[in-house]
């Protein structure tokens, strides 16, 4: 077997066993890939391709910290359009809520925060896959809510 063809067969078995969503460490990863016959992988590799593909730690549906890939994440790539990592928006009378894909949070944030007050934004608070908007004196939570769904093309 050609090296083009190891590696793309290692790149294929890494990428499903993420979709598994059951491997917590680098060291699970390495002991699985081991087992599917990749001999010569080690942590350090398995690190970089972690790097490479984008890779994060979520919470999978049994609530455990596991390794995912962005593509069934949402998270954001280079290539990402901002309309795609928002994934709900919400409000009541006293916040604003933006849910996104896992990790898209902060860029969404830094965004908002740019706007600032002249929008109607007073603060943003922003975790992995959630941000909370709090509107200014002048403007209502409502029309927030309706300024940030224009700017993210978001049809509630």
């Amino acid at each position: 077997m050609r090296n083009s063809d190891k590696q793309d067969q290692l790149v294929r078995s890494f990428k499903s066993l993420l979709k598994e969503e059951c491997f917590g460490s680098q060291g699970e990863i390495v002991d699985a890939l081991k087992e599917e016959g990749f001999d010569n992988i080690n942590q350090s590799k398995v690190s970089r391709m972690l790097t490479k593909f984008g890779a994060v730690r979520t919470r999978n549906a049994k609530m455990d910290m596991v390794y995912c890939l962005p593509a069934e994440l949402g998270v954001p790539t280079v290539s990402s359009s901002l309309r795609e990592l928002v994934l709900d928006v919400g409000h009541n009378d006293a916040l604003v809520v933006i849910h996104t894909g896992p990790g898209a949070a902060q860029l969404i944030a830094r965004l908002l925060d740019s706007l600032g007050k002249s929008e109607g934004i007073l603060g943003v608070v922003a975790g992995d896959d959630t941000i909370f908007i709090t509107p200014t004196m002048n403007y209502t939570t409502k029309q927030l809510f309706d300024s940030v769904c224009d700017l993210f093309e978001y049809a509630d």
